[in-house]
């Protein structure tokens, strides 16, 4: 059995567009498995594409909006999490038994899943509140073990202001350089701190009791424990002085590690090829050593 201390965890990752969300869940998928764990990404955006390249995964599985029927929007069965709170049905999956075009696995056993993109919907498809649904719902097992599971989200806070946080254990939250996004930084660390407080959601656009309920008791059972802030594309010593008396001041989450600038992954993402860099293997070695010290299950948190 895995005993390694981030096992079963889901591990949302957000940030403001170009903050590079994406190249640090690639960069923590590649250093997670080289520290002995079996991760598994979820491509929670339903935007942006390149992750499944970007990982070495090879073409994009077909998404799991499909597996569980289609937006509610297009007649099928997976519904927004705002106007329906309700529970995903059938969200807890085995990977064993999921059909290898709902997945993808990298060379050194990392798995992609990817909860769906807007682009293939055509138009007239309404919002993509039922993808967000599927990054909450959703449980991954390999038999009896659970693995790590990263969550790359869209860019922004809208997925997080659906619920999404209830779901997770720890949120991630990428900083670059920028003063959009410190504020974000701060706006996820408030909202956590509001579901720790026990301030319950907005629910006045919901009719049915029942639903009212469900939403309530799921901020009420939040099993989100905590937040870090990677500081992303830093160019300069000046630049992180300032990040962190930014995020210091405003009450920012605390910092987890810091990543500088790093050229050759824009050249990566820029012709769809595996991202990488050697030069920051030690720095995320640090992070993931970080992560564990404050994320492990039974750590108690100020």
């Amino acid at each position: 059995m895995n005993k390694k201390p981030l096992a079963g965890l889901r591990v949302g990752l957000f940030g403001k567009g170009g903050a590079g969300k994406s190249t640090v869940t690639v960069l923590l998928a590649r250093g997670l498995r080289e520290g002995g764990y079996h991760p598994v990404v979820l491509d929670a955006d339903s935007s942006n594409l390149g992750l499944s390249e970007a990982l070495g995964a090879g073409p994009e599985p077909t998404p799991l909006m499909e597996y569980f029927g289609g937006l509610v929007f297009t007649g099928g069965a997976v519904t927004c999490p705002v106007d329906d709170p309700t529970p995903l049905p059938d969200s807890d999956l085995n990977l064993a038994d999921l059909s290898p075009r709902f997945q993808r696995e990298t060379r050194d056993g990392i798995r992609l899943l990817v909860g769906g993109k807007m682009g293939n919907l055509g138009p007239g498809a309404g919002c993509d509140g039922p993808i967000a649904k599927i990054a909450r719902d959703l449980r991954v097992r390999n038999g009896e073990e659970r693995p790590l599971m990263l969550l790359d989200f869209k860019a922004g806070i809208e997925d997080s202001a659906r619920g999404v946080l209830t779901g997770l254990d720890w949120i991630l939250v990428v900083v670059d350089p920028t003063t959009a996004a410190v504020g974000m930084a701060v706006h996820l660390q408030q909202m956590l701190d509001k579901i720790r407080l026990g301030i319950l959601p907005a629910t006045a656009h919901l009719e049915d009791p029942s639903l009212v309920e469900t939403a309530l008791r799921q901020f009420r059972e939040s099993r989100v424990r905590g937040i870090s802030a990677i500081l992303n594309r830093v160019p300069d010593p000046e630049a992180e002085a300032h990040l962190r008396g930014k995020l210091g001041a405003l009450g920012g989450p605390p910092i987890l590690g810091v990543l500088p600038e790093d050229r050759t992954l824009q050249r990566d993402w820029l012709h769809g090829e595996e991202v990488a860099s050697p030069s920051l293997s030690v720095r995320i070695g640090s992070l993931i050593q970080g992560l564990e010290e404050v994320a492990a299950p039974g750590r108690v948190l100020a």
